[in-house]
């Protein structure tokens, strides 16, 4: 998509954008309007009351759907309103609204992004409109046009993704060390993950793409990732109760290269749909062995742990070489889950092209950390 001619005004304060998008003050939270079934509801007259200024004309430059409706709007108004925005709305097949509003990604991204979209320390797209209604599962975010304000999407085969990668361990300490300790009462984990571990329905499930994936690769990927497929369909509640040792605090949850932008030298965060209570190492495994092209990350990856230690540190947040150590082998197992789960979908969830660098990444990592090793200890 081609950037618009001109960048949107995002608001620089607080007050300011309370004046565009109408937030209640006492609450912090943007005011209730109706939200859109579709593309089609997204009118001027909408855009006037959530953005609270005069809307000319709306006009639809782009849209698509996947896990959620997203489109690329250009609007032409009233000094203030932004000349582009992004809006993620509920997909347009009824087949997978079905699907999300059981799990409840899209109303969990849309919660966070109305409580504390402009409140976050690292680099976000600016929140105009944020709305859910939890009962009956809709939601609309009006999000910044990232394209339009210049910024870009890396891939792993960047020439820069060292520093991509670097800038991220520098955001995701800020992250982790801002929110350490505090209370979220705001975070709410979507409806279809709110079941613990050891709950046998959530088990099937979350064993049931792994024996996907290990009938679809079990014979490429060789003994590592037939290993830990086996022990994980047998143990999955006891490896995932590993998870919550040690110390907590917000976690992206889903900081894969693709759900990541770039502006200027800093790495900023998208879809923060499975944002979580975790720890924060998960998020740097999570991104290292799944993004990183297999040769960089074994070359780098013990610059990129030092560097989030050292970033935690000036924040506050003393964590040990061993205890990053030992975390990052463990929440290995985490992106690689992730990663042969959304391969074994194959094309309903993501391209093909898409998803098999990442299952290549995360299966190398297990073997090359010794997972199976670190699980006969844990376990």
């Amino acid at each position: 998509m081609a950037p618009s001619s001109s960048p949107p005004t995002v608001p620089q304060n607080a007050s300011e954008s309370r004046n565009l998008s109408d937030r209640d003050e006492e609450a912090g939270n943007f005011q209730s309007v109706s939200i859109p079934e579709s593309v089609d509801d997204l009118t001027a007259a909408w855009f006037e009351s959530v953005l609270g200024g005069k809307v000319d004309a709306v006009k639809v430059l782009d849209a698509h759907s996947g896990t959620t409706g997203r489109a690329r709007i250009g609007l032409t108004g009233a000094p203030g309103i932004p000349d582009t925005v992004f809006v993620k709305l509920q997909p347009f097949s009824p087949e997978q609204r079905s699907f999300l509003r059981k799990v409840g990604l899209g109303v969990a991204e849309a919660r966070l992004y109305e409580a504390v979209g402009n409140q976050l320390p690292v680099r976000v797209p600016h929140a105009w409109h944020a709305e859910c209604d939890p009962a009956e599962g809709t939601f609309v975010m009006v999000l910044e046009d990232l394209v339009a304000s210049g910024c870009r999407f890396p891939a792993p085969a960047d020439d820069d993704i060292v520093d991509v990668a670097g800038s991220l361990m520098d955001e995701l300490a800020l992250l982790h060390a801002t929110f350490r300790g505090r209370a979220l009462p705001w975070l709410v984990r979507p409806e279809g993950m709110r079941r613990k571990p050891s709950d046998s329905e959530m088990a099937a499930q979350r064993t049931h793409f792994i024996k996907m994936g290990l009938d679809q690769f079990g014979a490429e990927m060789g003994p590592a990732f037939r290993a830990l497929a086996d022990l994980y369909i047998e143990r999955s509640g006891d490896v995932i109760g590993l998870y919550g040792k040690g110390e907590q605090t917000l976690a992206h949850g889903d900081d894969h290269v693709g759900n990541l932008f770039v502006d200027g030298a800093r790495t900023g965060f998208y879809d923060w749909a499975v944002a979580c209570r975790a720890s924060g190492v998960r998020d740097v495994a999570y991104f290292l062995c799944n993004s990183l092209p297999v040769q960089i990350r074994r070359t780098e990856e013990g610059a990129l742990l030092s560097r989030y230690r050292e970033a935690l540190a000036v924040h506050g947040w003393i964590l040990d070489e061993k205890t990053v150590h030992q975390q990052y082998r463990l929440f290995s197992i985490y992106s690689w889950i992730a990663a042969v789960s959304t391969a074994a979908m194959g094309s309903q969830w993501q391209p093909v092209e898409v998803t098999r660098p990442a299952l290549i990444s995360t299966t190398a990592a297990i073997e090359d950390l010794d997972v199976m090793g670190l699980l006969s200890e844990r376990l």
